[in-house]
Parts: C-alpha cells; sequence; structure tokens
C-alpha cells in the first residue's frame, strides 16, 4: 500500500474473543494489519495473547490483551468497557470464543453442556449486546459459526453443534435490530481448519479431509480473510449472511 493510501480498517477498534490463538489470533491479526486497533481477549493462553499483541504492535499497530473467561458474563463486559476505554471506541466486534467439547449424547454430563452454553452461546449474546451500545452507524458484528450446522461428517458433536445452530438463529434475527442503526450481522462458517483443536493430520481430519472438494484443510488465514472482508468498507451492504469458508466440504 502507498503512502496516499488509507488502511480500510484505520481509525477503527475491533475486539476478538478468543484471539490468543489458531483462528482468532490470525483475524487479530488481519484487522490489525488492515488499520484496526484491536484488543483480544483469552482465557488460560496468556503467553499466546501477549505474543500476539507484540506481533502486532512490532508491525506497528495497537492491541491489547484482556484476560476474560468467554462464559462469564461479568468478565465479557468487562472486557467490552476495557476495550472502549483504551482506544476510545469500539466498531467491530468478532464472536470468536468458543470450545469443542462433546460425546455421545446419552455420555454427555449437564455441567458440560452447561459450560458450552455459557462460552458459545450466552458469551456472544453477552458480547454483542454489550458492544452494540457503543456503537455507531458502520459497525460490524461477526460471528465465527461452523460449517457442521450444514454437515454433520462424524458423531459425537451434537453439543457443539446446538450451540453453532444457535448463534446462527441469533445472527439472522440481529438483522432487524442493528440494521436501523447502520450496524451489519453476519456469521463466518469455517469448514475443516487447522487449529489446535482440530489439527491437520489430527484424528478428525482423517475423517473429514477426502471430502474437502479443494483438497486442503483450510489455514486459520483463509478464515480471517473473509472476516477482514466483512469488517471492511466493501461489506457495507452484507448483513444477515451465513457465509461458508469450508473448501467445499459442505457443497
Amino acid at each position: 500500500m502507498t503512502a496516499n493510501q488509507t488502511l480500510p480498517l484505520a481509525g477503527k477498534t475491533a475486539l476478538v474473543t478468543g484471539g490468543s490463538r489458531s483462528i482468532g489470533a490470525a483475524i487479530a491479526r488481519r484487522l490489525a494489519a488492515d488499520g484496526a486497533a484491536v484488543a483480544v481477549t483469552y482465557s488460560a493462553s496468556a503467553d499466546k495473547a501477549s505474543a500476539v499483541v507484540r506481533g502486532i504492535e512490532m508491525a506497528g499497530g495497537r492491541a491489547m490483551a484482556i484476560e476474560a473467561d468467554a462464559g462469564s458474563p461479568a468478565a465479557v463486559r468487562a472486557a467490552v468497557a476495557a476495550t472502549v476505554k483504551a482506544f476510545g471506541s469500539l466498531d467491530i466486534l468478532v464472536n470468536n470464543a468458543g470450545l469443542g467439547l462433546g460425546g455421545a449424547i446419552e455420555d454427555i454430563d449437564f455441567d458440560t453442556y452447561e459450560r458450552m452454553i455459557a462460552v458459545n452461546v450466552t458469551g456472544v449474546f453477552v458480547a454483542t449486546q454489550e458492544a452494540v451500545r457503543h456503537m455507531q452507524a458502520g459497525g460490524r458484528v461477526i460471528h465465527i459459526g461452523s460449517s457442521m450446522t450444514r454437515y454433520a461428517a462424524f458423531p459425537t458433536a451434537s453439543l457443539y453443534t446446538l450451540t453453532k445452530g444457535a448463534i446462527t438463529g441469533f445472527n439472522r434475527s440481529l438483522v432487524r435490530d442493528l440494521g436501523p442503526k447502520g450496524i451489519t450481522v453476519n456469521t463466518v462458517h469455517p469448514g475443516p481448519t487447522d487449529t489446535e483443536m482440530n489439527p491437520d493430520g489430527g484424528p478428525v481430519s482423517k475423517i473429514v479431509g477426502p471430502g474437502i472438494a479443494i483438497g486442503r484443510y483450510g489455514q486459520p488465514d483463509d478464515i480471517a480473510n473473509v472476516v477482514a472482508f466483512l469488517a471492511g468498507p466493501q461489506a457495507s451492504f452484507v448483513t444477515g449472511a451465513d457465509i461458508v469458508a469450508d473448501g467445499g466440504f459442505t457443497a
């Protein structure tokens, strides 16, 4: 980019929940590269969150890490407040934090169910509710869903899919609430992606790998690229969308 060109997210502030590793970290780095000041939340990966922040700062960007369990409404609200206090605004929320716990339906204990709902559903609701209080026209809410809501390729994922399906419904209804305010709401559904939870070459990849049309696992940057588009000015007329980024896995 030449000196007389402005980065697409210059002057914007983004909050990426669960931004310390894998897809979340890639999203944070990409939004920062596009000019946004970025806050990332983390729960147990303080060192990794710090590394993401350092990398962004070394590249000339602004970033901060906030310890916040996505399953704690109080912590999520505090993270939003800390972001606004540090950077003066909040323009982009990426609801990325999530858990992938599961098992056969008859074996899932209720504590596991409650924890998954707390992080994957309640955390998304609270972060969104709190963030939009600070957003002006042009604001962006972007959820990270899952292609599992379209095609469940293997057993033991019913609880995970339940939580991600809830986000799809939430996304569509939010459009009617936030559209008149000029805020867009979209969901990106990653397919098989190389993450700590689902590494390329891991047990799940042996099952789903042959079904990926383009012949490779996704990389976190592949998902971050889609999020960056939705966060930017060129996506101002895109809202209520479910964008599947899965290499043709569910085609």
